[in-house]
């Protein structure tokens, strides 16, 4: 997978487009900036956004080469931010040290899926908050990008389990246009998720 990985962040071009998701963007800005977590995070467009809001912003991803063009693109935009390579089961951030995480689209098998969502949690400071957008089964009907493995995409009432413990503010499943680089072009049909940790 580390290489798959590694193979399509190679391209020149950015994958996913240099811009942040939407979603986050609109979530993101209403939060006083302070630290910042985001998981499996490519090639850097929500961590460079952040930084530049005044975030401090840690990132980690598997792909070397994702964090190279992260990294590019945070000199780009005249920020810093700290990506480091990791897995899912090897990341360590220090528990209640995070006042925002930011899942965009990490899609894992279940055992890993309910790892990384645990130590999100654990992460997370009291009053903290969680956003998170990734596609929905219905997705499997469009060509927009995501896994087609349907075990891998997210529904409300698993992603209720996995965050019982904080305070669901809102979760949807809707159907969107992505123009996020190549990589998410379309219709598709996402579910998008805010919490707090109590």
């Amino acid at each position: 997978m580390q290489d798959f990985w590694n193979a399509r962040y190679a391209e020149n071009e950015y994958v996913y487009g240099t811009e942040p998701n939407d979603y986050f963007l609109n979530k993101i800005k209403n939060i006083t900036p302070g630290t910042l977590l985001l998981p499996a995070e490519g090639e850097g467009r929500n961590a460079v956004y952040a930084a530049t809001q005044g975030w401090t912003v840690t990132a980690f991803d598997y792909s070397t080469e994702a964090k190279n063009k992260a990294e590019l693109l945070a000199a780009k935009n005249g920020v810093e931010i700290a990506y480091s390579i990791s897995t899912v089961d090897s990341f360590q951030v220090a528990p209640e040290s995070m006042d925002a995480v930011g899942l965009f689209y990490v899609h894992l098998p279940e055992e890993q899926r309910k790892l990384l969502h645990q130590k999100c949690i654990d992460v997370l400071k009291p009053g903290g908050t969680l956003i998170l957008e990734a596609f929905n089964p219905r997705q499997l009907h469009f060509s927009s990008g995501g896994p087609k493995n349907p075990d891998w995409l997210y529904t409300q009432e698993m992603l209720a389990d996995d965050f019982k413990d904080l305070q669901m503010l809102e979760i949807q499943e809707i159907q969107v246009f992505l123009n996020e680089g190549d990589g998410h072009k379309g219709e598709a049909a996402v579910i998008r998720m805010m919490a707090t940790k109590p």
